[in-house]
């Protein structure tokens, strides 16, 4: 076989069974391949979790459809062994037939712990190594190695010298591969034996990815000084300690070939940060240049013109999982926030090169969502990769010990690129913070009515119908979700409508002592883009300056004295849209926004369609069946033609991808 999935697919045809039942204890079924597999193929995929929400889902969208008559191929997919699907309801097992899949089926050979904690999405290269090295049976260190070596290229033999586990340890994280704690504990163990990398914090900057950028940043100053000496240039002496926060080696070798190829990349879209010099003059005349801060508008003019050149090579394919959109993501953020932080316009030839590479980003996106995004919704909630994943994501810390707290703070309307303009100032004012940073995807339409709702509800909108069209649910989802999860109503807080004044209700709120779960809705952003008429230009401008202001420190330091670990997101992000025209529909429409239009009927929404051909019939995917959206198409909104606007509702990457960052009280 050519690839792992078609031990799956190949059990999938249509016709054969109405119901499939699947024992899949691995989530084999829920790896994005094999889910647009099955897809293709005219399955649907329902996991069974919960009974209730799985009960409702299959006697309202498939239990109904065949007491019509009508033909579907559904699979339920239950996340055990097969011994277990006898567990399942006897309605089921009666009409279903039963398959089950693991990968110790798949992979024979391999230690079956070691397999269970990678990536499904690393699957390819370990199916692979496999056909090619044919490893006979190994215990547990020797497939730990063998995928170190083959899913992850590092080889422990040719780890000998700085350069060479600098090179690992970039490649690693620029590419932000998720690398099991296991797989990282061998490494280290196996580097421990050696003298080499004695006083390296390999415990720190193997796993964690911002602090192997933080230790590279401390080190810079001091390369740029050593650079100048070599170079006959006078500098500064150094006595005494560099007073790093991280251990470690102060002499790195940034000009070695292999290491070299990555510093560009890392000063361009901001891992690592341009520092002042005394020689800055003749040192930015090398190769040196990217990391040495000089004149600030050129500095941002020579990023602006190195990330568009880096994006316009990387847009995601067709086939690209879903993290390369969120590394996509981050890197046009950064692009979008450095365009607009100063006051000097953009050149033209600028303005249109981002406008024609937003162009290509669209035309990119949607194709991809077509065929992949119906299968984000069921992917393991480790890491999330949607807003509704992440209630689960937090439950996992929330049962780990009974002193655990968790504050969700979920920032409404705020964009990627909006979280840098946050970011840079709280920097400035609490220099202390530490921020993990990720992304996950909205719902669609990205609207504050399904998006928001989901990531408190902890499930798609489909499981809440009768509250679509409003937020009011909201409080008691999120206190359901957690009731679900063992806690008490009493352990469970939520408040929005924050972002301005005191936070005395906060602090009251969470300086209870039962207290555990605290859900936190900051509506300023919304507010102020809602009431914005200067574009994104006028939109970064207000967000810097309300960020500015100590609310935002001021309540993550609240969080953080209470002992809580502290996530931030959004519900949907926005963009500068222009007038499409705007429909004379009168009450047609269940709901009338700029972006996105929602109706009850097909025919309703079909007739609009005629009328705007280009827009979107976006179909109710984790909705429920009669909400239907209609999609303004690229960058454009249904108002009038002459008209600009700063909204949100549709489908493009500024909406849809939206940040998901840990905020930690670091090392200082």
């Amino acid at each position: 076989m050519s690839s792992w999935r078609d031990q799956i697919l190949r059990e999938f045809t249509p016709d054969v069974a109405r119901l499939t039942l699947v024992a899949d204890p691995d989530g084999l079924l829920l790896e994005e391949g094999v889910l647009a597999g099955i897809r293709e193929r005219g399955f649907e995929l329902l996991p069974f979790e919960d009974h209730i929400a799985f009960r409702y889902a299959y006697e309202s969208r498939f239990r109904s459809r065949w007491d019509q008559g009508a033909q579907t191929d559904l699979v339920v997919v239950l996340r055990s062994a097969a011994s277990d699907l006898g567990s399942l309801p006897y309605d089921l097992l009666q009409a279903g037939r039963s398959l089950s899949f693991s990968l110790g089926e798949i992979f024979p050979n391999l230690s079956y712990p070691i397999l269970t904690a990678l990536d499904r999405g690393e699957l390819d290269a370990l199916y692979e190594a496999q056909k090619q090295h044919a490893p006979g049976v190994l215990g547990d260190n020797a497939t730990k190695e063998f995928v170190l070596r083959h899913v992850f290229g590092i080889a422990l033999e040719l780890i000998r010298k700085p350069s060479d586990l600098l090179r690992v340890l970039l490649r690693r994280h620029y590419q932000e591969q998720r690398i099991p704690a296991l797989l990282d504990e061998r490494l280290v163990q196996l580097l421990r034996r050696r003298n080499d990398f004695e006083e390296w914090p390999l415990e720190t900057i193997i796993p964690d990815r911002e602090a192997f950028f933080a230790f590279l940043q401390e080190r810079w100053p001091i390369f740029l000084d050593r650079s100048a000496k070599r170079a006959g240039l006078r500098v500064r002496e150094y006595k005494g300690s560099y007073g790093f926060r991280l251990p470690g080696p102060s002499d790195l070798p940034f000009d070695h070939n292999d290491i070299r190829v990555y510093m560009d990349n890392l000063f361009l879209e901001g891992l690592l940060r341009a520092v002042p010099h005394p020689q800055a003059e003749s040192l930015s005349k090398t190769w040196l240049t990217s990391g040495i801060r000089t004149d600030e508008q050129a500095d941002r003019t020579r990023r602006v013109a190195g990330l568009l050149d880096a994006i316009a090579a990387s847009i995601p394919k067709e086939d690209a999982r879903h993290d390369a959109w969120f590394h996509f993501a981050k890197t046009w953020a950064e692009l979008v926030s450095l365009a607009l932080e100063s006051d000097t316009a953009m050149s033209e030839t600028t303005r249109q090169r981002m406008e024609a590479l937003q162009t290509q980003i669209d035309v990119a996106l949607v194709p991809w969502l077509t065929k992949r995004y119906a299968g984000l919704i069921n992917l393991p909630p480790v890491p999330p990769v949607m807003l509704h994943h992440i209630p689960r994501f937090l439950s996992r810390h929330i049962t780990d010990a009974k002193d655990h707290k968790v504050a969700f703070v979920l920032v409404d309307g705020l964009s990627l690129d909006q979280w840098i303009v946050i970011r840079k100032e709280l920097m400035k004012q609490r220099p202390g913070f530490r921020f993990c940073e990720n992304a996950v995807f909205a719902w669609i339409p990205t609207i504050t009515s399904v998006s928001r709702q989901a990531a408190f509800a902890g499930k798609p909108p489909v499981y809440f119908p009768n509250s679509i069209h409003t937020t009011n649910k909201e409080p008691a989802l999120w206190a359901q979700f957690w009731v679900d999860q063992g806690l008490t109503q009493q352990e469970v807080a939520y408040a929005k409508g924050l972002g301005d004044g005191s936070l005395e209700n906060v602090e009251e709120m969470i300086s209870r002592s039962k207290t555990r779960v605290a859900g936190l809705v900051v509506d300023k952003v919304d507010k102020i883009m809602h009431g914005m008429e200067l574009g994104v230009a006028g939109m970064h401008n207000q967000v810097r300056q309300w960020a500015g202001q100590p609310f935002m420190a001021n309540l993550f330091d609240l969080l953080l004295k209470n002992g809580f670990r502290v996530y931030l997101t959004s519900d949907h992000g926005n963009i500068e849209a222009t007038g499409y025209g705007r429909p004379a529909e009168g009450a047609v429409a269940d709901l009338r926004g700029e972006r996105v239009r929602i109706y009850s009927d097909s025919l309703l929404r079909g007739r609009l369609k005629k009328r705007f051909p280009d827009a979107l019939e976006w179909p109710p995917i984790g909705l429920p069946e009669d909400y239907l959206p209609l999609l303004a198409p690229g960058r454009s909104a249904f108002v009038r033609k002459t008209e600009v606007i700063v909204g949100h509702g549709g489908a493009s990457l500024e909406e849809l991808v939206v940040p998901l960052v840990q905020i930690e009280m670091g090392n200082t």
